[in-house]
């Protein structure tokens, strides 16, 4: 048996009418039932939670961040504690980002905010306000300055994918070039041809690495697409990644990326699904409000990421059917009831919200812990369920009935 059939994706059922369908992805490190939503823990944890509390919560897989583990504590020492999975005592799939996400933030200082409106001015220098520009592309690779210690690192397709290996995901991405919607379409033409040589570079490094890794288990490599709000360079993106072949070798899978104005997202994502090899997974980069889940799987995604329910967590936002809601308000300061009465969290089941109230007030570590349970575990809980309706055929009616209530209220009463 190859390596490579450690891994596969099947489709097992289409959803009528749409690019969407539920599958069945396969790991060494098990099987992801798709459409699937993936915790973030970006530095080798879910923040504030243990991992066995995101097994609990059923989450099938976790995804880290390269760029943050090559900095600290080293992707050499998560080799040597035997890959990612190992390092955090986590049983289940891993993926790892490229780092070309980070390579943007640190460059523009937009942090996360790069679905800024395609409207505003463009320009190929932009710069968030009072930021130093920490890295630097050019068509070899990225200089960039360390957010820790200030010092020089470089990054090319080959040292990303070299550093993912010794990271050890089951599912790992080829190195981008990540554009905002500030840049100018000669730009992004320019970058994306510059993200198509290097998605070359990174499968004939990839397939190196896994003949000379045989020891450990085989890593599924996804290209990545940009192209941001252009149809045509969305599609010659798909088409590019999706055909590319370097002596025998394709891509195992693909990341949706890039820059995505909110209103566009299904057409942008619905673009590429169109073009891709419908028999390999899709995984949509940075996704996690429960409005754009809906509209990503309808158009073709199987799995996604984002650090918006822990993040928000973190700030006393935490979910319920009837929408989002601050728990620090005063009305729920007596509230002696769970967050949400329908929800089989561990923190639904064992705690009050007038409880999570006080630990938010008294600034207690215990406040983002529980508060993040829940919210992991209603968006994983969202997607599992489309799943669900997908197979049973009713996606639409629990659509319809999910965003009705979610989307009017925005209260617990």
């Amino acid at each position: 048996m190859s390596a490579h059939s450690t891994f596969s994706f099947k489709e097992a059922k289409a959803l009528e009418g749409t690019l969407g369908r539920a599958g069945e992805i396969t790991t060494p490190h098990g099987v992801i039932q798709t459409p699937a939503f993936i915790p973030v823990g970006t530095k080798a944890t879910v923040k504030s939670v243990l991992p066995e509390s995101i097994t609990n919560l059923e989450a099938q897989a976790v995804l880290a961040n390269a760029y943050h583990l090559y900095l600290q504590p080293g992707s050499d020492v998560v080799d040597e504690a035997g890959g990612l999975g190992k390092f955090m005592n986590w049983p289940g799939p891993t993926f790892t980002d490229s780092g070309g996400f980070q390579v943007l933030s640190l460059g523009v200082g937009f942090k996360k905010v790069i679905a800024m409106d395609e409207d505003t001015f463009r320009s190929d220098e932009v710069i968030a306000d009072k930021k130093e520009r920490l890295a630097h592309v050019d068509d070899d690779g990225v200089t960039f300055k360390s957010h820790l210690d200030g010092a020089l690192h470089r990054f090319t397709p080959e040292i990303s994918m070299n550093v993912q290996h010794q990271l050890g995901a089951d599912i790992i991405f080829a190195f981008d070039e990540c554009t905002t919607l500030h840049n100018t379409r000669k730009y992004q033409e320019k970058s994306l041809e510059r993200t198509r040589l290097w998605a070359i570079r990174c499968l004939k490094e990839h397939e190196k690495l896994t003949k000379s890794r045989d020891h450990r288990p085989y890593q599924a490599l996804f290209g990545v697409l940009q192209g941001a709000q252009y149809e045509d360079l969305r599609r010659k993106a798909a088409k590019d990644l999706g055909a590319m072949s370097v002596d025998g070798v394709e891509f195992d899978g693909f990341g949706l990326g890039g820059a995505l104005d909110k209103e566009k997202l299904g057409t942008i994502v619905g673009w590429l699904c169109e073009e891709l090899p419908r028999h390999k997974p899709r995984h949509l980069l940075g996704i996690g409000e429960p409005d754009d889940l809906f509209v990503g799987v309808e158009n073709g995604a199987d799995t996604f990421d984002c650090v918006a329910p822990s993040r928000q967590a973190r700030t006393s936002a935490v979910f319920t059917p009837t929408g989002r809601v601050n728990i620090t308000n005063a009305q729920f300061k007596r509230r002696f009831e769970p967050i949400d009465a329908t929800c089989d969290c561990y923190t639904c089941q064992n705690y009050t919200t007038a409880y999570i109230n006080h630990l938010f007030k008294s600034k207690e570590m215990l406040a983002s812990t529980l508060a993040t349970i829940h919210n992991e575990r209603f968006i994983v809980r969202l997607v599992a369920d489309m799943r669900k309706a997908i197979i049973n055929g009713d996606f639409f009616e629990m659509k319809k009935d999910f965003m009705g209530r979610f989307y009017q209220s925005g209260n617990l009463e």
